[in-house]
């Protein structure tokens, strides 16, 4: 019996997010509330940058004799351009001064260094619910919960945080590449969509996309050179999210021309028209968090309910797979023998395998740490 991790995609289940705050702060929800997905169920405040100011050196005097300078006594608000210090200069004459460079608080005047530090002013965090649904669990220092009977499909890489909007396909079959041409069907049905691909999409598309204010993109997979080009850098392979471009980009598959499993694309074609909630967020490492797009119904379903979500499954015959490392990444299939007995690998090393039949027909010898579960 062997169990391998698997990407969750299924019409149904019962699905759970932790909306977590930064720092404290206060969640505005209680237990048994119903939420929508972007609905702010929890409110922080971030600490303002730190300014130090060289107060002293600006006005020609001691250190020693800042404190006397200051308008602005530690603990109080300054606004940007106000007077921070002053001083009136010899007989009067050559009066010096110093603004604040912004809004902020004056955190300490110091007599040794000469400088003032300024506490920007705080930044204010919302925290969204992401899935319409009921509040499960609250933490009033650390956050809530929301859970949902919805439909879920998780990819394997994705780019941008967190979208909302409603789906619609943009190709036809899963094996359908995704060029301009596609977005010029569908014109401005793509704003505020979360937009379905197939095999490829590229980045002339994705551009075109973006102009025209689509939330989000799921499509099979991207050639990285492209993906490059759209982001203008090489991007990280530990945790993905932060990016600002417009989108948010979950990819299926993996990079290059691969074409959406047929399973995840029925799914997502059947949920046409339907709200969704899609999060870019990837981490391959240590914790791996998977890009998602979830959909509610709106519905409740007991039997989902009781489900509590989905786990790892169980590596047997007759399971769908994908491969996840070279040379045959992304490479979708189903297992056909699992033998008992280890094989010796071409590094010489021995490896308990599976033997998995592809789509295209070909049988490969694959070692069982190289297999994914494609959870339907």
């Amino acid at each position: 019996m062997s169990y391998t991790p698997g990407l969750t995609v299924t019409d149904r289940v019962r699905w759970r997010v932790r909306r977590r705050m930064p720092l404290g702060g206060a969640v505005t929800v209680g237990v048994g509330d119903p939420v929508t997905a972007e609905q702010i169920v929890a409110l922080a405040e971030l600490p303002g940058d730190v300014v130090p100011l060289a107060v002293a050196d600006h006005l020609g005097v001691a250190a020693s004799d800042l404190p006397r300078a200051m308008r602005i006594a530690e603990g109080e608000a300054v606004s940007a351009g106000a007077t921070v210090a002053e001083t009136a200069g010899p007989f009067g004459w050559f009066a010096k001064s110093f603004a604040a460079p912004c809004d902020g608080t004056v955190e300490s005047v110091s007599e040794v260094t000469g400088r003032v530090i300024l506490r920007g002013r705080p930044k204010p965090v919302e925290v969204r619910a992401f899935l319409s649904g009921v509040v499960a669990e609250v933490d009033p220092v650390a956050g809530v919960t929301v859970e949902s009977d919805a439909a879920v499909v998780q990819g394997v890489f994705g780019v941008g945080g967190e979208a909302f909007g409603t789906v619609r396909c943009l190709a036809a079959s899963a094996d359908e590449d995704v060029g301009l041409a596609a977005v010029d069907r569908l014109g401005e049905d793509v704003r505020d969509a979360v937009v379905v691909g197939g095999r490829r999409v590229t980045a002339e598309a994705l551009s075109a996309l973006i102009d025209r204010g689509t939330a989000a993109v799921v499509t099979g997979g991207i050639d990285d050179a492209e993906l490059r080009e759209l982001l203008g850098y090489e991007i990280g392979v530990a945790v993905t999210g932060d990016e600002r471009i417009g989108l948010t980009l979950v990819l299926t598959e993996g990079f290059g021309p691969i074409a959406m499993a047929d399973g995840t694309f029925d799914l997502l074609r059947s949920l046409e028209g339907r709200a969704a909630s899609v999060d870019g967020t990837t981490q391959i490492r240590a914790g791996v968090m998977r890009p998602v797009v979830v959909v509610p119904h709106a519905d409740r379903d007991d039997a989902a309910q009781a489900g509590g979500g989905v786990a790892a499954g169980r590596l047997a015959v007759g399971a769908d797979v994908r491969i996840i490392r070279d040379p045959h990444f992304g490479v979708l299939g189903r297992v056909a023998g699992l033998p008992h007995e280890a094989a010796v690998l071409g590094s010489g090393s021995k490896a308990r395998v599976a033997e998995v039949e592809t789509r295209d027909g070909r049988a490969l010898t694959v070692p069982r740490a190289n297999l994914e579960l494609v959870m339907r």
